[in-house]
């Protein structure tokens, strides 16, 4: 585990939020649908949803519709990306938003976040505050 971390706010993440559906109603695609992962993503997904208008998330599929968002909270090692994209119908329009993209990383053409991360810092969301104290306390 990252033994630097930021914590983040609610009002941060739903700053982030806004301005990922900014950046993302600037591609000019219309998504019928969001996909997730149950995890990190989820919490992501709902909010992006709800500011653009779409009701349909699909969360942990194994077919991924080439006209669905896919959101997550962070892009980090690449691997969500690398397990994802044989999953989606047509790679060639596929989008993959996220809140923060870890600094220093190379990203993938599809993807569109929010913000970079400021190093390494492990980023604790707030809904994953009890997960996060866990996983320091048992690595003590």
């Amino acid at each position: 585990m990252k033994t630097d971390s930021q914590n983040v706010t609610w009002n941060e993440i739903e700053k982030l939020v806004c301005l990922l559906h900014v950046k993302v109603s600037a591609i000019s695609k219309d998504f019928s649908s969001i996909s997730t992962i149950s995890r990190g993503g989820l919490v992501p997904a709902r909010l992006l949803a709800d500011h653009m208008g779409i009701d349909t998330i699909f969360v942990d599929k194994n077919n991924i519709p080439s006209d669905s968002l896919f959101v997550d909270d962070i892009f980090d090692s690449g691997n969500t990306f690398k397990k994802i994209i044989p999953k989606v119908i047509d790679p060639s329009n596929f989008v993959y938003a996220t809140l923060f993209a870890r600094q220093g990383k190379k990203y993938p053409k599809q993807l569109v976040y929010a913000k970079k991360t400021k190093g390494n810092e492990y980023i604790v969301y707030p809904w994953d505050k009890l997960e996060h104290k866990r996983l320091k306390d048992f690595s003590m």
